[in-house]
Protein backbone atom coordinates (compact mmCIF):
# COMPACT_ATOMS: atom_id res chain seq x y z
CA UNK A 1 0.00 0.00 0.00
CA UNK A 2 2.75 2.74 0.49
CA UNK A 3 4.26 1.74 -2.50
CA UNK A 4 0.65 2.59 -4.10
CA UNK A 5 0.47 5.65 -1.71
CA UNK A 6 4.21 6.44 -3.13
CA UNK A 7 3.09 6.26 -7.00
CA UNK A 8 -0.29 8.23 -6.43
CA UNK A 9 2.01 11.20 -5.24
CA UNK A 10 4.26 11.14 -8.30
CA UNK A 11 1.13 10.54 -10.32
CA UNK A 12 -0.28 14.08 -8.72
CA UNK A 13 2.62 15.80 -9.20
CA UNK A 14 1.89 14.85 -13.00
CA UNK A 15 -1.34 15.69 -12.89
CA UNK A 16 -1.63 18.92 -11.21
CA UNK A 17 1.43 20.23 -12.77
CA UNK A 18 -0.49 19.49 -16.39
CA UNK A 19 -3.36 21.32 -14.87
CA UNK A 20 -1.30 23.99 -13.90
CA UNK A 21 -0.11 24.32 -17.36
CA UNK A 22 -3.50 23.86 -18.80
CA UNK A 23 -5.13 26.29 -16.71
CA UNK A 24 -2.86 28.91 -17.66
CA UNK A 25 -2.51 28.50 -21.22
CA UNK A 26 -6.01 28.11 -21.69
CA UNK A 27 -7.14 31.22 -19.81
CA UNK A 28 -4.22 32.97 -21.89
CA UNK A 29 -5.57 31.46 -25.14
CA UNK A 30 -9.26 31.90 -24.46
CA UNK A 31 -8.21 35.99 -24.52
CA UNK A 32 -6.28 35.45 -27.86
CA UNK A 33 -8.44 33.21 -29.81
CA UNK A 34 -12.00 33.09 -30.60
CA UNK A 35 -14.39 30.57 -29.90
CA UNK A 36 -14.21 30.14 -33.38
CA UNK A 37 -10.79 29.76 -33.75
CA UNK A 38 -10.86 27.30 -30.55
CA UNK A 39 -13.50 25.36 -32.64
CA UNK A 40 -11.65 24.71 -35.65
CA UNK A 41 -8.40 23.23 -33.64
CA UNK A 42 -11.10 21.15 -31.52
CA UNK A 43 -12.43 19.52 -34.58
CA UNK A 44 -9.09 18.64 -35.15
CA UNK A 45 -8.16 17.33 -32.27
CA UNK A 46 -10.79 15.46 -32.15
CA UNK A 47 -10.24 13.76 -35.51
CA UNK A 48 -6.99 13.03 -34.89
CA UNK A 49 -7.52 11.49 -31.51
CA UNK A 50 -10.80 9.32 -32.44
CA UNK A 51 -7.96 7.93 -35.32
CA UNK A 52 -5.22 7.50 -33.08
CA UNK A 53 -7.74 5.80 -30.61
CA UNK A 54 -8.32 3.38 -33.68
CA UNK A 55 -4.74 1.61 -33.16
CA UNK A 56 -2.99 2.69 -29.76
CA UNK A 57 -4.76 -0.36 -27.91
CA UNK A 58 -3.19 -2.74 -30.39
CA UNK A 59 -0.19 -3.36 -27.99
CA UNK A 60 -0.74 -0.79 -25.90
CA UNK A 61 -0.75 0.70 -22.32
CA UNK A 62 -3.44 -1.60 -21.49
CA UNK A 63 -2.29 -4.86 -23.15
CA UNK A 64 1.78 -4.47 -21.58
CA UNK A 65 0.68 -3.56 -18.08
CA UNK A 66 -2.40 -5.87 -17.30
CA UNK A 67 -0.44 -9.15 -19.19
CA UNK A 68 0.94 -11.48 -15.83
CA UNK A 69 4.19 -12.49 -17.47
CA UNK A 70 5.85 -9.68 -19.81
CA UNK A 71 9.10 -10.47 -21.94
CA UNK A 72 11.51 -8.82 -24.20
CA UNK A 73 9.83 -10.46 -27.13
CA UNK A 74 5.98 -9.37 -26.13
CA UNK A 75 7.24 -5.93 -25.78
CA UNK A 76 9.18 -5.93 -29.45
CA UNK A 77 5.72 -7.20 -30.97
CA UNK A 78 3.28 -5.21 -29.29
CA UNK A 79 5.97 -2.22 -30.29
CA UNK A 80 6.08 -3.00 -34.08
CA UNK A 81 2.02 -3.70 -34.75
CA UNK A 82 1.26 0.27 -33.08
CA UNK A 83 4.53 1.82 -34.96
CA UNK A 84 3.36 0.10 -38.36
CA UNK A 85 -0.34 0.74 -37.45
CA UNK A 86 0.27 4.51 -36.49
CA UNK A 87 2.83 5.07 -39.94
CA UNK A 88 -0.26 3.19 -41.92
CA UNK A 89 -2.85 5.92 -39.98
CA UNK A 90 -0.03 8.82 -40.49
CA UNK A 91 -0.27 8.42 -44.65
CA UNK A 92 -4.32 7.53 -44.94
CA UNK A 93 -4.86 10.83 -42.78
CA UNK A 94 -2.40 13.26 -44.75
CA UNK A 95 -3.89 11.85 -48.24
CA UNK A 96 -7.18 12.79 -46.86
CA UNK A 97 -6.65 16.39 -45.42
CA UNK A 98 -8.17 18.04 -48.44
CA UNK A 99 -11.74 15.94 -48.04
CA UNK A 100 -11.82 16.63 -43.84
CA UNK A 101 -11.06 21.09 -45.02
CA UNK A 102 -14.05 20.49 -47.67
CA UNK A 103 -16.56 18.36 -45.51
CA UNK A 104 -16.59 20.96 -42.28
CA UNK A 105 -15.91 24.20 -45.31
CA UNK A 106 -12.85 25.11 -43.89
CA UNK A 107 -10.01 26.54 -45.36
CA UNK A 108 -6.87 25.98 -43.78
CA UNK A 109 -7.82 23.41 -41.85
CA UNK A 110 -5.38 20.90 -44.56
CA UNK A 111 -2.84 21.89 -42.70
CA UNK A 112 -3.57 21.45 -39.32
CA UNK A 113 -4.52 17.42 -40.33
CA UNK A 114 -1.31 17.48 -41.54
CA UNK A 115 0.71 18.04 -38.92
CA UNK A 116 -1.75 16.54 -36.44
CA UNK A 117 -0.93 13.72 -38.23
CA UNK A 118 2.70 13.49 -37.07
CA UNK A 119 2.06 12.61 -33.90
CA UNK A 120 0.93 9.52 -34.74
CA UNK A 121 4.46 8.61 -35.51
CA UNK A 122 5.52 9.60 -32.12
CA UNK A 123 3.17 7.94 -30.00
CA UNK A 124 4.34 4.27 -30.36
CA UNK A 125 7.69 5.89 -28.90
CA UNK A 126 6.16 7.53 -25.58
CA UNK A 127 3.26 4.49 -25.21
CA UNK A 128 5.20 1.93 -24.66
CA UNK A 129 8.04 3.12 -22.56
CA UNK A 130 5.00 4.87 -20.61
CA UNK A 131 3.34 1.49 -20.04
CA UNK A 132 6.37 -0.14 -18.82
CA UNK A 133 7.05 3.00 -16.50
CA UNK A 134 3.44 2.65 -15.62
CA UNK A 135 3.41 -1.46 -14.98
CA UNK A 136 6.38 -0.60 -12.60
CA UNK A 137 4.77 1.95 -10.35
CA UNK A 138 7.56 3.90 -11.91
CA UNK A 139 6.04 7.22 -11.54
CA UNK A 140 8.91 9.81 -11.01
CA UNK A 141 10.35 9.47 -14.18
CA UNK A 142 7.37 9.74 -15.88
CA UNK A 143 6.31 12.52 -14.46
CA UNK A 144 10.03 14.38 -15.26
CA UNK A 145 9.27 13.73 -18.71
CA UNK A 146 5.52 15.14 -18.83
CA UNK A 147 5.76 18.31 -16.92
CA UNK A 148 8.59 18.85 -19.75
CA UNK A 149 6.50 17.78 -22.86
CA UNK A 150 3.24 20.02 -21.11
CA UNK A 151 5.43 23.04 -20.67
CA UNK A 152 6.52 22.99 -23.87
CA UNK A 153 3.46 23.17 -25.28
CA UNK A 154 2.22 25.95 -23.07
CA UNK A 155 4.54 27.62 -23.88
CA UNK A 156 4.68 27.38 -28.03
CA UNK A 157 1.36 27.43 -28.32
CA UNK A 158 1.04 30.99 -26.41
CA UNK A 159 3.58 32.36 -28.31
CA UNK A 160 2.42 31.28 -31.41
CA UNK A 161 -0.56 32.36 -30.56
CA UNK A 162 0.87 35.90 -30.02
CA UNK A 163 2.52 35.59 -33.26
CA UNK A 164 -1.10 35.56 -35.18
CA UNK A 165 -1.27 31.53 -36.01
CA UNK A 166 -4.66 31.81 -34.99
CA UNK A 167 -5.87 27.80 -34.44
CA UNK A 168 -2.54 26.72 -35.70
CA UNK A 169 -1.20 27.86 -32.69
CA UNK A 170 -2.14 24.71 -30.03
CA UNK A 171 -1.73 22.08 -32.99
CA UNK A 172 2.05 23.35 -33.59
CA UNK A 173 2.18 23.39 -29.73
CA UNK A 174 0.65 19.94 -28.95
CA UNK A 175 2.89 18.44 -31.78
CA UNK A 176 5.96 20.28 -29.68
CA UNK A 177 5.53 18.66 -26.28
CA UNK A 178 4.87 15.24 -27.50
CA UNK A 179 8.31 15.89 -29.62
CA UNK A 180 9.41 16.35 -26.06
CA UNK A 181 7.83 13.93 -23.98
CA UNK A 182 9.19 11.04 -26.68
CA UNK A 183 12.96 12.02 -26.84
CA UNK A 184 12.69 12.01 -22.43
CA UNK A 185 11.29 9.16 -22.21
CA UNK A 186 13.25 7.44 -24.91
CA UNK A 187 16.49 8.53 -23.42
CA UNK A 188 14.74 7.61 -19.81
CA UNK A 189 14.44 4.23 -20.35
CA UNK A 190 18.45 3.24 -22.07
CA UNK A 191 17.08 0.26 -24.09
CA UNK A 192 16.42 0.76 -27.89
CA UNK A 193 16.08 -3.03 -28.31
CA UNK A 194 12.34 -2.94 -27.43
CA UNK A 195 11.85 -0.91 -30.70
CA UNK A 196 13.39 -3.93 -32.82
CA UNK A 197 10.71 -5.32 -35.48
CA UNK A 198 9.52 -8.56 -34.48
CA UNK A 199 5.85 -10.26 -34.65
CA UNK A 200 6.52 -13.16 -32.76
CA UNK A 201 2.97 -13.94 -30.65
CA UNK A 202 1.48 -11.04 -33.09
CA UNK A 203 -2.15 -13.03 -32.79
CA UNK A 204 -2.08 -12.43 -28.56
CA UNK A 205 -1.60 -8.93 -29.05
CA UNK A 206 -4.14 -8.77 -31.91
CA UNK A 207 -6.62 -10.63 -29.75
CA UNK A 208 -6.67 -8.63 -26.58
CA UNK A 209 -6.04 -5.44 -29.25
CA UNK A 210 -9.06 -5.99 -30.93
CA UNK A 211 -11.48 -6.03 -28.05
CA UNK A 212 -9.62 -3.09 -26.29
CA UNK A 213 -9.20 -0.75 -29.04
CA UNK A 214 -13.31 -1.44 -30.28
CA UNK A 215 -14.09 -0.08 -26.34
CA UNK A 216 -11.67 2.57 -26.13
CA UNK A 217 -12.83 3.65 -29.70
CA UNK A 218 -16.26 3.91 -29.12
CA UNK A 219 -16.04 5.87 -26.46
CA UNK A 220 -13.94 8.11 -27.84
CA UNK A 221 -16.42 8.55 -30.83
CA UNK A 222 -19.36 9.05 -28.16
CA UNK A 223 -17.14 11.69 -26.06
CA UNK A 224 -16.11 13.89 -29.25
CA UNK A 225 -19.14 13.29 -31.54
CA UNK A 226 -20.73 16.20 -30.29
CA UNK A 227 -17.97 18.52 -31.63
CA UNK A 228 -17.84 16.96 -34.95
CA UNK A 229 -21.52 17.11 -35.01
CA UNK A 230 -21.77 21.09 -34.18
CA UNK A 231 -19.49 21.64 -36.56
CA UNK A 232 -21.71 20.44 -39.12
CA UNK A 233 -25.04 21.73 -38.00
CA UNK A 234 -24.14 24.40 -36.57
CA UNK A 235 -20.93 26.37 -36.52
CA UNK A 236 -16.88 26.49 -35.44
CA UNK A 237 -18.50 29.18 -32.58
CA UNK A 238 -20.67 26.43 -30.73
CA UNK A 239 -17.66 23.95 -31.30
CA UNK A 240 -15.73 26.00 -29.41
CA UNK A 241 -18.22 27.03 -26.91
CA UNK A 242 -18.86 23.21 -25.79
CA UNK A 243 -15.44 21.98 -25.99
CA UNK A 244 -14.78 24.64 -23.50
CA UNK A 245 -17.34 23.74 -21.00
CA UNK A 246 -16.54 20.06 -21.13
CA UNK A 247 -13.11 20.92 -20.33
CA UNK A 248 -13.77 22.68 -17.03
CA UNK A 249 -16.79 19.33 -16.40
CA UNK A 250 -13.61 17.53 -16.48
CA UNK A 251 -11.33 19.30 -14.52
CA UNK A 252 -12.82 16.92 -11.38
CA UNK A 253 -11.11 13.95 -13.37
CA UNK A 254 -7.85 16.16 -14.37
CA UNK A 255 -7.53 16.67 -10.54
CA UNK A 256 -7.84 12.91 -9.07
CA UNK A 257 -9.69 10.57 -11.34
CA UNK A 258 -6.49 11.33 -13.82
CA UNK A 259 -4.32 10.65 -10.45
CA UNK A 260 -5.44 7.78 -9.87
CA UNK A 261 -6.23 5.79 -13.21
CA UNK A 262 -2.41 4.99 -13.81
CA UNK A 263 -2.33 3.33 -10.32
CA UNK A 264 -5.69 1.70 -10.45
CA UNK A 265 -5.20 -0.36 -12.93
CA UNK A 266 -2.23 -1.86 -12.12
CA UNK A 267 -3.48 -2.13 -9.08
CA UNK A 268 -6.63 -4.02 -9.65
CA UNK A 269 -4.90 -6.30 -11.95
CA UNK A 270 -2.45 -7.17 -8.88
CA UNK A 271 -5.46 -7.41 -6.77
CA UNK A 272 -7.11 -9.69 -8.85
CA UNK A 273 -3.92 -11.87 -9.69
CA UNK A 274 -3.56 -12.31 -5.51
CA UNK A 275 -6.95 -13.56 -5.13
CA UNK A 276 -8.54 -10.42 -3.32
CA UNK A 277 -12.02 -9.52 -3.00
CA UNK A 278 -13.02 -6.96 -6.15
CA UNK A 279 -16.19 -6.56 -4.79
CA UNK A 280 -15.15 -4.91 -1.95
CA UNK A 281 -12.49 -3.56 -3.90
CA UNK A 282 -15.14 -1.58 -5.92
CA UNK A 283 -17.53 -0.13 -3.45
CA UNK A 284 -14.88 0.77 -0.81
CA UNK A 285 -13.42 2.88 -4.04
CA UNK A 286 -16.64 4.27 -5.33
CA UNK A 287 -17.47 5.24 -1.71
CA UNK A 288 -13.82 7.33 -1.28
CA UNK A 289 -14.35 8.31 -4.91
CA UNK A 290 -17.92 10.01 -4.44
CA UNK A 291 -16.91 12.24 -1.38
CA UNK A 292 -14.61 13.81 -3.48
CA UNK A 293 -16.51 14.01 -6.57
CA UNK A 294 -20.16 14.82 -6.09
CA UNK A 295 -19.09 17.86 -4.09
CA UNK A 296 -16.77 19.19 -6.55
CA UNK A 297 -19.42 18.49 -9.42
CA UNK A 298 -22.10 20.39 -7.27
CA UNK A 299 -20.00 23.34 -6.68
CA UNK A 300 -18.56 23.55 -9.75
CA UNK A 301 -22.02 23.93 -11.17
CA UNK A 302 -23.49 26.06 -8.43
CA UNK A 303 -20.27 28.98 -9.02
CA UNK A 304 -19.88 28.83 -12.90
CA UNK A 305 -20.23 31.93 -13.17
CA UNK A 306 -17.47 33.85 -11.15
CA UNK A 307 -15.23 31.07 -11.79
CA UNK A 308 -15.86 31.33 -15.61
CA UNK A 309 -15.24 35.27 -15.46
CA UNK A 310 -12.20 34.85 -13.92
CA UNK A 311 -10.68 32.26 -15.60
CA UNK A 312 -11.85 33.05 -19.41
CA UNK A 313 -13.22 36.27 -19.65
CA UNK A 314 -16.73 37.74 -20.10
CA UNK A 315 -16.59 36.52 -23.79
CA UNK A 316 -16.64 32.92 -22.61
CA UNK A 317 -19.84 33.54 -20.57
CA UNK A 318 -22.43 31.69 -22.52
CA UNK A 319 -20.91 28.42 -21.82
CA UNK A 320 -22.24 28.87 -17.54
CA UNK A 321 -25.31 26.49 -18.58
CA UNK A 322 -23.64 24.15 -20.42
CA UNK A 323 -21.30 23.60 -17.35
CA UNK A 324 -24.65 23.25 -15.15
CA UNK A 325 -25.86 20.65 -17.10
CA UNK A 326 -22.75 18.62 -17.58
CA UNK A 327 -21.88 18.92 -14.10
CA UNK A 328 -25.36 17.13 -13.05
CA UNK A 329 -25.22 14.61 -15.44
CA UNK A 330 -21.82 13.82 -14.80
CA UNK A 331 -22.60 12.91 -11.01
CA UNK A 332 -23.43 9.42 -12.50
CA UNK A 333 -20.30 8.53 -13.60
CA UNK A 334 -18.59 7.73 -10.08
CA UNK A 335 -17.81 4.55 -11.14
CA UNK A 336 -16.52 4.87 -14.89
CA UNK A 337 -12.37 4.75 -13.98
CA UNK A 338 -13.76 1.13 -12.71
CA UNK A 339 -15.29 -0.28 -14.89
CA UNK A 340 -12.70 -0.91 -17.48
CA UNK A 341 -10.22 -2.53 -15.13
CA UNK A 342 -12.40 -4.50 -13.08
CA UNK A 343 -14.17 -6.23 -15.93
CA UNK A 344 -10.93 -6.78 -17.63
CA UNK A 345 -9.34 -8.53 -14.18
CA UNK A 346 -12.32 -11.03 -14.32
CA UNK A 347 -11.45 -12.12 -18.02
CA UNK A 348 -14.38 -10.05 -19.19
CA UNK A 349 -12.82 -7.71 -22.06
CA UNK A 350 -15.78 -8.46 -24.18
CA UNK A 351 -18.25 -7.22 -21.61
CA UNK A 352 -16.51 -3.57 -21.82
CA UNK A 353 -17.73 -3.86 -25.57
CA UNK A 354 -21.26 -5.23 -24.59
CA UNK A 355 -21.88 -2.36 -22.45
CA UNK A 356 -20.26 0.16 -25.00
CA UNK A 357 -22.24 -1.37 -27.72
CA UNK A 358 -25.78 -0.90 -26.05
CA UNK A 359 -25.70 2.35 -24.48
CA UNK A 360 -23.55 4.95 -26.85
CA UNK A 361 -25.95 4.29 -29.65
CA UNK A 362 -28.81 5.70 -28.30
CA UNK A 363 -26.90 8.37 -26.72
CA UNK A 364 -25.06 9.46 -30.22
CA UNK A 365 -28.63 9.78 -31.62
CA UNK A 366 -30.06 11.97 -28.79
CA UNK A 367 -26.99 14.44 -29.31
CA UNK A 368 -27.35 14.55 -33.23
CA UNK A 369 -31.11 15.17 -32.83
CA UNK A 370 -30.46 18.09 -29.61
CA UNK A 371 -27.89 19.34 -32.14
CA UNK A 372 -30.61 20.66 -33.96
CA UNK A 373 -32.01 23.04 -31.42
CA UNK A 374 -29.09 24.32 -30.35
CA UNK A 375 -25.17 24.03 -28.60
CA UNK A 376 -27.39 23.99 -24.97
CA UNK A 377 -29.97 21.33 -26.09
CA UNK A 378 -26.64 19.55 -27.10
CA UNK A 379 -25.58 19.67 -23.10
CA UNK A 380 -28.88 18.81 -22.03
CA UNK A 381 -28.97 15.54 -23.82
CA UNK A 382 -25.90 14.47 -21.20
CA UNK A 383 -28.52 14.12 -18.34
CA UNK A 384 -30.49 11.21 -20.20
CA UNK A 385 -26.83 9.64 -21.97
CA UNK A 386 -24.67 9.68 -19.30
CA UNK A 387 -26.98 8.33 -16.51
CA UNK A 388 -28.17 5.48 -19.48
CA UNK A 389 -24.19 4.76 -19.98
CA UNK A 390 -23.41 4.34 -15.75
CA UNK A 391 -26.51 2.21 -15.34
CA UNK A 392 -24.97 -0.46 -18.35
CA UNK A 393 -21.97 -0.42 -17.39
CA UNK A 394 -22.33 -1.28 -13.17
CA UNK A 395 -24.70 -3.91 -14.62
CA UNK A 396 -21.96 -5.86 -16.17
CA UNK A 397 -20.11 -5.15 -13.63
CA UNK A 398 -22.00 -6.07 -10.73
CA UNK A 399 -23.08 -9.48 -12.90
CA UNK A 400 -19.23 -10.29 -12.58
CA UNK A 401 -17.90 -9.68 -8.51
CA UNK A 402 -21.67 -10.48 -7.28
CA UNK A 403 -22.65 -6.75 -6.60
CA UNK A 404 -26.46 -5.70 -6.21
CA UNK A 405 -27.86 -2.00 -7.12
CA UNK A 406 -28.25 -1.92 -2.64
CA UNK A 407 -24.91 -2.75 -2.70
CA UNK A 408 -24.29 0.41 -4.28
CA UNK A 409 -26.39 2.60 -2.38
CA UNK A 410 -25.72 1.84 0.90
CA UNK A 411 -21.74 2.79 -0.87
CA UNK A 412 -22.66 5.99 -1.79
CA UNK A 413 -25.25 6.99 1.11
CA UNK A 414 -22.54 9.05 2.85
CA UNK A 415 -20.95 10.27 0.09
CA UNK A 416 -24.81 11.74 -0.62
CA UNK A 417 -24.99 13.28 2.78
CA UNK A 418 -21.55 14.77 2.18
CA UNK A 419 -22.22 16.51 -0.82
CA UNK A 420 -25.78 17.84 0.56
CA UNK A 421 -23.88 19.26 3.34
CA UNK A 422 -20.99 20.79 1.29
CA UNK A 423 -23.05 22.57 -1.18
CA UNK A 424 -25.68 23.80 1.42
CA UNK A 425 -22.39 25.93 2.57
CA UNK A 426 -21.47 27.08 -0.93
CA UNK A 427 -24.89 28.19 -1.20
CA UNK A 428 -24.67 30.33 1.70
CA UNK A 429 -21.18 31.63 1.06
CA UNK A 430 -22.66 32.65 -2.59
CA UNK A 431 -25.77 34.02 -0.63
CA UNK A 432 -23.39 36.30 1.50
CA UNK A 433 -21.56 36.94 -1.48
CA UNK A 434 -24.92 38.16 -3.33
CA UNK A 435 -25.60 40.22 -0.39
CA UNK A 436 -22.61 42.22 -0.13
CA UNK A 437 -22.16 42.71 -4.25
CA UNK A 438 -18.58 41.25 -3.44
CA UNK A 439 -16.73 41.00 -7.25
CA UNK A 440 -16.37 37.45 -8.71
CA UNK A 441 -13.07 36.92 -6.75
CA UNK A 442 -14.27 37.52 -3.41
CA UNK A 443 -17.28 35.71 -4.18
CA UNK A 444 -15.78 32.51 -5.06
CA UNK A 445 -13.50 32.62 -2.24
CA UNK A 446 -16.02 32.96 0.52
CA UNK A 447 -18.08 30.32 -1.26
CA UNK A 448 -15.32 28.28 -1.61
CA UNK A 449 -14.43 28.46 2.04
CA UNK A 450 -17.99 28.15 3.67
CA UNK A 451 -18.20 24.92 1.21
CA UNK A 452 -15.16 23.10 2.45
CA UNK A 453 -15.99 24.09 5.88
CA UNK A 454 -18.97 22.38 5.80
CA UNK A 455 -17.23 19.64 3.64
CA UNK A 456 -14.88 18.83 6.40
CA UNK A 457 -17.76 19.02 8.99
CA UNK A 458 -19.80 16.25 7.33
CA UNK A 459 -17.27 13.92 6.74
CA UNK A 460 -16.58 14.10 10.65
CA UNK A 461 -20.30 13.59 11.36
CA UNK A 462 -20.68 11.11 9.35
CA UNK A 463 -17.17 9.06 9.92
CA UNK A 464 -16.49 8.99 6.18
CA UNK A 465 -13.83 6.05 5.10
CA UNK A 466 -12.04 8.76 3.15
CA UNK A 467 -10.86 10.10 6.43
CA UNK A 468 -8.75 6.89 7.08
CA UNK A 469 -7.51 7.42 3.71
CA UNK A 470 -5.89 11.52 4.09
CA UNK A 471 -4.45 10.83 7.24
CA UNK A 472 -2.70 7.71 5.25
CA UNK A 473 -1.91 10.43 2.80
CA UNK A 474 -0.90 12.99 4.89
CA UNK A 475 1.66 10.62 6.95
CA UNK A 476 3.02 9.39 3.17
CA UNK A 477 3.56 13.54 2.86
CA UNK A 478 5.16 13.31 6.20
CA UNK A 479 7.80 10.82 5.94
CA UNK A 480 8.20 11.57 2.37
CA UNK A 481 9.17 15.10 3.28
CA UNK A 482 11.32 13.91 6.31
CA UNK A 483 12.95 11.45 3.86
CA UNK A 484 13.98 14.58 1.44
CA UNK A 485 15.29 16.54 4.38
CA UNK A 486 17.43 13.74 5.81
CA UNK A 487 19.44 13.28 2.39
CA UNK A 488 20.28 17.17 2.28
Amino acid sequence: MKHVYHSILFSALDRYGSLLFFLVSTGILARLLTPREFGIYSVVNAITTIVATSFQEFGGANYLIQKPSLTQQNIRTAFTIVFTMSATFTVLLFMLRDVIADFFSQPGMQVAVAISSVNFLLSPFSLTVAALLRRDLSFAVLTRCNLAGNFVTAVTSIGLAVQGYSFMAPIIGVLAGNTVIATLLIAAKRDLRMFRPSLAGYQEVLHFGTYSSSVALVNVLYSLAPQLILARVLDFSAVGLYSRATSMTQIFDRLVLQVMSPVIGPAIFAHARAGGDLKRAYLRTIELVTALQWPFLAFLALLANPIILIWLGSSWSEIVPLIRMLCVASLSLFAACLTYPTLVAVGRIKDTLRASLISLPPSLAAIFVASFFGVNAVAASALFALPLQAAVANYFVGRQIGMKPIDVFHALLKSGLVTVCSTSGAMIGLTLAKYGSVEPAAELLISSLCAAAAWVGSLILTAHPILGQIRLLLGSLRIGAERVIATR
